[in-house]
Formats: C-alpha cells, sequence, structure tokens
C-alpha cells in the first residue's frame, strides 16, 4: 500500500486535497511558524545536540514500543518518512522549545502573579434542572437534610454524565467560569449551598468541596510559557507576511 501512495499520489494533489478538507491555511501557517523559529534560533545561536535528539527519539521509541531497531523502521516506511525526515522533526520541535524558553522563561512567574486570581481552583459539584420551582424545592430539601446534594443531583440533573457524577465537576479554574457564577463560588465557604442561580442552561445548585490556592506548577508553567509562545508566532508570522508583501509590491 505504501509503495502504491509514493507512486500514484502527487503534491499538486496534497495541495488540493488540503484545499478541499480545509487545512491548508493550518498548514501555511504552521510552515510560517518554521520559518520564522528557523530565523529566531539562528538570530540566537540556539542549537540542539546529538545527544538531546537521540534522547528524544528515544523517548518516542519507548512511547511507541518500538523495541528494536527494526521496529522503528518498520513504523518511519510505515509513515513514508526516512529517519532523516524523522531526526528534522525532532530538532525542529526541540529548538522551538529552547526558543520559547530563551524568550519567555522570565516573563512566565511574573505572569502567572499578576494573574493568579484566574488560576485559584475549587473543587465544585454542580446540579442544573429546568424547572425554576424544583431547583427551589430541592434547594430547600438539601438544606433540611431531607436528601443530600449528591442524590439530588443523581436523580435530577439534566445532564447524563453529571447525574452519574453524582454533579461532580472537577477541579475548576476561576477564570473558565462566568465571571458572575465566580464571583460567587469563590467567596462562599466549603458545604454551603448556592443557588438557585440562573442561566441558559437552567437553574443551577453549586456546592463547593474546597479552594486549592492558586500554585505554579511545572504543568502551569508549561502551560504559560506555551501560550505566550503561540501568540508571539502568530504575531511574528503575520509580521513576516506584511514584510513579504510590501517587498513583492516595491518589485
Amino acid at each position: 500500500m505504501n509503495d502504491v501512495l509514493k507512486i500514484a499520489i502527487v503534491p499538486e494533489e496534497i495541495v488540493s486535497f488540503l484545499k478541499s478538507e480545509t487545512n491548508y491555511k493550518e498548514v501555511c501557517q504552521n510552515i510560517l511558524f518554521q520559518r520564522v523559529i528557523n530565523r529566531a534560533v539562528r538570530e540566537r545561536g540556539l542549537a540542539v545536540t546529538t545527544e538531546e535528539i537521540e534522547a528524544e527519539a528515544e523517548r518516542q521509541r519507548r512511547e511507541k514500543r518500538l523495541e528494536k531497531a527494526s521496529d522503528t523502521l518498520a513504523w518511519l516506511a510505515d509513515e513514508l518518512i526516512s529517519f532523516d525526515d524523522w531526526e528534522i522533526g525532532i530538532r525542529n520541535r526541540l529548538l522551538a522549545q529552547k526558543l520559547a524558553v530563551a524568550l519567555f522563561s522570565k516573563e512566565v512567574e511574573t505572569f502567572f502573579w499578576q494573574n493568579s486570581l484566574g488560576f485559584e481552583q475549587i473543587i465544585l459539584y454542580q446540579l442544573i434542572v429546568s424547572d425554576e420551582k424544583l431547583a427551589q424545592e430541592l434547594y430547600y430539601q438539601i438544606e433540611e437534610g431531607e436528601i443530600s446534594f449528591y442524590d439530588a443531583a443523581h436523580l435530577y440533573d439534566i445532564d447524563d454524565n453529571r447525574r452519574r457524577r453524582c454533579g461532580y465537576e472537577g477541579k475548576i479554574e476561576r477564570g473558565v467560569i462566568p465571571t458572575n457564577i465566580a464571583a460567587i463560588v469563590f467567596s462562599k465557604p466549603a458545604k454551603e449551598l448556592i443557588g438557585p442561580l440562573k442561566t441558559e442552561q437552567g437553574y443551577h445548585l453549586f456546592m463547593v468541596e474546597g479552594l486549592l490556592p492558586a500554585e505554579l506548577t511545572t504543568q502551569r508553567y508549561k502551560e504559560i510559557l506555551n501560550n505566550m509562545f503561540q501568540q508571539w508566532l502568530l504575531a511574528e508570522a503575520k509580521s513576516l507576511v506584511r514584510s513579504s508583501q510590501i517587498s513583492s509590491a516595491r518589485d
């Protein structure tokens, strides 16, 4: 099958297919991003070592359970790429990571603490029903101890998945909750029943199991760093396009 693909498909067909699937823009954008990265890497003298490439290749082999060299070669052949293609991809990703660190590592902590309020989390339970009277009745029943919040959510929530979880929503960041609701649920003591609050979804009852202060974890650091890097890439790519357009106009 792979031999057939190599022979039967030409670059023009690939471009045409990407356009028909509305994926062409994304591919072109990623190519522009790589140009931006290559230029910035050269300007800053960044490089990756052979050891770093080998370590990442070994990590990928373990992840894909490629135990023998023949397994790796078979996988590469199945992907229609050469060993050199694979190595270039690894080098590009490692260089992008190094560039992100060089550009923004000193800004991540400042950004985090300036926006720490948005990174606070609560362990949240939620119950949504479509009827206001039912929501009010459930509120009183839970307050009076006639039914637990968990049982009420299991029996009455409009969402099947949340019913199975007895209302459990998990750890939720302040920043992903609508501002008016976040202001209420983040200000209440743990285990206090909140609601009913009306939204487009219906009538909500909330219960906060606990508040988790903002913490700059390794995962959070990576997320902020990546977001900064992606925003920078977008801005630089747009600048590159504008420069190209101006140059073409002059010619």
